[in-house]
C-alpha cells in the first residue's frame, strides 16, 4: 500500500469506528454496572493517570520493542478490551482501561509515523482528511452503539474486535516499518521525563498542548456527561448516543472549515472556536430547566470543538523539531490523559457541591482561558505564503 495523506486518513478512520462505536456505550454501561455518576468518575480517572504513563513511556519502550510491534500491541488490547467487554459486569472497569491503554499507544505511534511520512505542506490536507474519514464512525458510531447495545449486549464489543483487526491487517499492509533512525549516539536518554522540561520551553509546543488538553476536556464533558444528565433528566438513554451522533455530523464540514481557516489563520480559528464553545456551554446551563434545549446547546458546541479539532493542534506539529519527533510526540499526546484525568477529576470535586450543570460552567471558563491564550499566537500562524505575502503588503 503506498504510504500517504489517504493511507494515514484510511488508518484514522477505521479507529474511528472503533472508538466510535464504544464513544457513547461506555459512559453508560459504566453507570448502570456501578451506578453513581460520582464512581464512574472515579474509574475515568485512575484509567486517565495509568494511561497518561503509558503514553510517556512508549517512546522508550520502542527503543527497545519495534515500533511496529508496540502499535500492534496497542491493536491486540483494544481485541482484548472487546473480549472483556462482552463479558460484561464490573469487569468493564478493566475493558476501558485497555481501550485507553490502546488509544494511548496508538495515537503516540501514529503521530510519530505521520511526522515521519508527511511533509509539513501536507498536515492541514492531513487533519481534514483525517476527520472527514472518521467522520462515518464519530457520527453513526455512538448512536448505533447504544441502539446495538440494547438490541444485541455484546454487539459494540464485537464490532471493536473486529475493527482491531482490520486496523492491524491496514497497518501492516502500508509496511511503515519503525520510522526514520536518527544517531542516538549524541542523544540524551529517550526517558520520557528528561524531554517534558524541553517541550514546556517551547512555547508553541505548549500552546498545541493546551488547546488539545481543553478541547478534550470539552469533548469528555459532552460525551460522558451530557448523556448522564440525559438519564438524570428522564430523556433515557438514547439521547446521549443521538447528541454525540449528530455532534460528530460536524466532521463532514471539516472540508469548509479548513477553507475558512485558510482564508482567516490558525490563530483566529483557535480564537473563534473556543469562545463558540464557552458561549453555547454557558447557554446550556441557562435553558438547564428545560432538559432536551440543554442537550442542544451542548451539541451546538460541540460543532465548535470540530472546529478545534481541525486547527488546535497545528501549532505543534508546524514547531515540532524532526529529530525530536518521537519524544515530543510522546509528550504532546498526554493531553489525552492528562483531560482523561483532568475532567473526571474536576468532575468528581464539582458533583460534590453542586449538580450536573456545574461542570459545564467549569468546562465553559476553561474555554474562555483557553481563548485568551490564544490571542498571543502568531497572527498569521497556519497562513498560506501568498496569503501572508498579500497581508504584509497591505500592513505595509
Amino acid at each position: 500500500m503506498q504510504v500517504g495523506v489517504g493511507s494515514f486518513a484510511f488508518l484514522a478512520g477505521v479507529e474511528a469506528i472503533i472508538r466510535g462505536m464504544t464513544l457513547s456505550v461506555y459512559p453508560l454501561v459504566l453507570y448502570h454496572a456501578f451506578g453513581s455518576a460520582v464512581l464512574v468518575s472515579k474509574i475515568y480517572f485512575i484509567i486517565g493517570v495509568l494511561s497518561l504513563f503509558i503514553a510517556l513511556w512508549v517512546p522508550l519502550i520502542s527503543t527497545y520493542i519495534p515500533r511496529r510491534w508496540v502499535y500492534s500491541f496497542g491493536m491486540l488490547c483494544y481485541i482484548i478490551a472487546g473480549l472483556l467487554g462482552i463479558y460484561g459486569g464490573k469487569v468493564l472497569a478493566f475493558a476501558l482501561m485497555l481501550n485507553s491503554i490502546a488509544t494511548a499507544i496508538s495515537f503516540v505511534c501514529y503521530n510519530a509515523y505521520v511526522l515521519s511520512n508527511i511533509k509539513k505542506a501536507d498536515f492541514s490536507k492531513l487533519e481534514t482528511k483525517r476527520l472527514f474519514y472518521g467522520g462515518l464512525g464519530w457520527t453513526i458510531g455512538p448512536v448505533f452503539g447504544v441502539w446495538l447495545l440494547s438490541h444485541w449486549v455484546i454487539g459494540p464489543f464485537v464490532i471493536v474486535i473486529l475493527g482491531a483487526c482490520c486496523m492491524i491487517s491496514a497497518f501492516w499492509r502500508m509496511r511503515l516499518g519503525n520510522g526514520p533512525v536518527f544517531n542516538r549516539t549524541k542523544r540524551p536518554s529517550p526517558n520520557p521525563f528528561i524531554y517534558i522540561p524541553r517541550f514546556f520551553s517551547q512555547p508553541r509546543l505548549v500552546a498545541g498542548w493546551f488547546f488539545a488538553v481543553m478541547r478534550s476536556c470539552g469533548w469528555w464533558v459532552f460525551i460522558v456527561y451530557a448523556g448522564i444528565f440525559a438519564i438524570q433528566k428522564g430523556l433515557g438513554d438514547h439521547v446521549g448516543g443521538m447528541a454525540t451522533s449528530v455532534a460528530n455530523m460536524g466532521l463532514f464540514l471539516s472540508p469548509l472549515m479548513l477553507r475558512w481557516m485558510q482564508k482567516h489563520s490558525v490563530r483566529h480559528a483557535v480564537i473563534v472556536g473556543f469562545l463558540g464553545f464557552s458561549a453555547l456551554s454557558l447557554l446550556a446551563v441557562l435553558f438547564s430547566q428545560i432538559p432536551i434545549m440543554t442537550v442542544l446547546c451542548l451539541t451546538g458546541g460541540a460543532y465548535f470543538l470540530v472546529l478545534l479539532d481541525i486547527c488546535g493542534g497545528l501549532p505543534f506539529l508546524m514547531a515540532v523539531k524532526p529529530s525530536e519527533r518521537n519524544e515530543m510526540s510522546a509528550v504532546y499526546s498526554t493531553f489525552r490523559d492528562v483531560s482523561g484525568i483532568l475532567t473526571p477529576g474536576v468532575a468528581w470535586l464539582v458533583l460534590q457541591f453542586l449538580p450536573l450543570v456545574g461542570l459545564f460552567v467549569v468546562t465553559a471558563m476553561g474555554a474562555l482561558i483557553a481563548a485568551f491564550i490564544a490571542t498571543k499566537l502568531h497572527r498569521q500562524l497556519g497562513v498560506e505564503g501568498a496569503n501572508r505575502l498579500r497581508s504584509a503588503r497591505a500592513l505595509g
